[in-house]
């Protein structure tokens, strides 16, 4: 099924037409009786039976509605246009919304990419476009709409783990909207033998199963606290490697192995510590110190 206009037309230009057509008929069954004229009544009152179908056919569209038009079952097209109209006569009009909807996903228990389970909901925002395949094509497409959705969600949701420590993987934690423009892209895949199309989908619950929650939430401290502390060490051996090339090129100074490896040893304590360093004085060794003195 595709969408198509159908016979309408101006419904205070028509109806103001068949007043005077029936103020004609009714002059010319005058006419007929005083005449009469058989054929001239039979004239009128078929005249008069067909301007009070056209008149029967009058229908009114609301703004943002639309009415498809049935005769006897077969499809003749819809009326998006707003206001009153008239058209074919005998016909079915199925009034249909073209409002803009929102729909809020129950929360879905799914498996993301590496297996943990994850609870996951969306909003879809959506409207009606092609009113011939939402009526024909399926059957309540609202109902498809909510089906298709939760279908959609459970697959994008299995794609992409929930989080990672990498910056250069895609999640669902760290890239909403990305997920998001995906999400709307297979839903409306989906959505198109209906006649819908989807404006905008947004996650609006995103968390680990009650379950493995505690045991996710350990693992992310975890991992977060060995991420810092890679950050700190690469950063204190960088600073380290600073401090002895700028030593060594401005003072006269030539370390031996064991004072380097001790320097480093300091600057890396000192660096890497989360508590306040305290300095401690090397004022030589005491017992040569008496020594040189005897």
């Amino acid at each position: 099924m595709k969408e198509k206009n159908t016979f309408h037309v101006n419904g205070y230009l028509g109806l103001t037409i068949l007043v005077l057509v029936l103020f004609a008929d009714a002059y010319l069954f005058y006419l007929g009786v005083v005449q009469e004229s058989v054929w001239k009544i039979v004239l009128s009152v078929v005249v008069t039976l067909v301007a009070l179908l056209f008149i029967s056919s009058l229908t009114i569209v609301s703004p943002n509605q639309a009415k498809a038009i049935l005769f006897f079952g077969q499809y003749l097209g819809t009326i998006k246009s707003n206001g009153l109209f008239i058209t074919t006569p005998l016909t079915q009009k199925i009034n249909l919304s073209l409002k803009v909807r929102n729909f809020n996903s129950a929360t879905l228990k799914v498996n993301d990419l590496d297996g943990n389970p994850i609870e996951i909901s969306a909003v879809v925002v959506f409207r009606v476009v092609d009113t011939a395949k939402a009526l024909f094509d399926v059957d309540y497409y609202q109902e498809f709409v909510e089906i298709q959705s939760e279908t959609a969600i459970r697959h994008i949701a299995s794609q992409y783990p929930y989080d990672t420590f990498n910056d250069d993987d895609l999640t669902l934690r760290g890239n909403t909207n990305e997920v998001s423009e995906k999400l709307a892209q297979e839903l409306q895949e989906r959505l198109q033998v209906a006649g819908v199309e989807v404006i905008e989908t947004r996650l609006n619950h995103l968390a680990y199963a009650t379950e493995i929650a505690s045991a996710m939430l350990q693992r992310q401290q975890a991992r977060a606290i060995l991420s810092a502390r890679q950050t700190i060490v690469e950063g204190a051996v960088t600073m380290t490697q600073m401090a002895l090339q700028q030593i060594q090129a401005n003072q006269d100074i030539a370390f031996t192995d064991d004072r380097k490896v001790q320097l480093i040893n300091n600057l890396l304590v000192s660096i890497i510590t989360d508590k306040g360093t305290q300095p401690i004085i090397n004022t030589g060794d005491v017992q040569n110190d008496r020594r040189s003195n005897e």
